[in-house]
């Protein structure tokens, strides 16, 4: 087998799709983990990445690709999530407004809500991983010839 049949058979289906979850929810983690750290920290400013916002980039390039195998399936949104030169998503966190109320110690930001997107985020990093690793089950079978 040969690297483009591999890459063809990747391409297909929800694969890419769920790549880019996983890489979207990674950094959202990874986002809330720093606006977690920071909860005390008197004048930081929290910052945010937009879910539903992704979630309808991600539709839209997924409209835009079809059912063609070999073009890339490329999202962006805004100046927070972009597809690079080399297919990989680069996520970017913006500062959430200064318009939204700030506490007594000059922060924007509650532990509560930071734990709700939590849950929220990691849910979705799970339900995009088990879906993923049925896929690549799937395809391994296939590529061993088994049912």
């Amino acid at each position: 087998m040969n690297g483009s049949f591999l890459d063809s058979l990747a391409n297909r289906g929800a694969t890419p799709a769920l790549e880019k979850m996983l890489s979207y929810s990674e950094a959202r983690l990874a986002m809330i983990s720093e606006n977690v750290a920071n909860v005390h920290t008197p004048g930081y400013r929290a910052k945010q990445l937009d879910a539903a916002g992704f979630q309808r980039a991600l539709r839209d390039a997924l409209n835009e690709k079809g059912t063609d195998a070999h073009k890339r399936l490329d999202v962006s949104f805004g100046d927070q999530v972009v597809t690079d030169a080399t297919g990989r998503l680069s996520v970017r966190p913006t500062e959430v407004p200064v318009e939204s109320s700030l506490l007594h110690d000059g922060t924007n930001q509650s532990i509560e809500r930071q734990m709700a997107m939590l849950a929220e985020t990691g849910m979705t990093y799970e339900l995009a991983t088990m879906l993923l690793n049925g896929s690549f089950g799937s395809l391994r079978k296939a590529i061993r010839g088994t049912v």
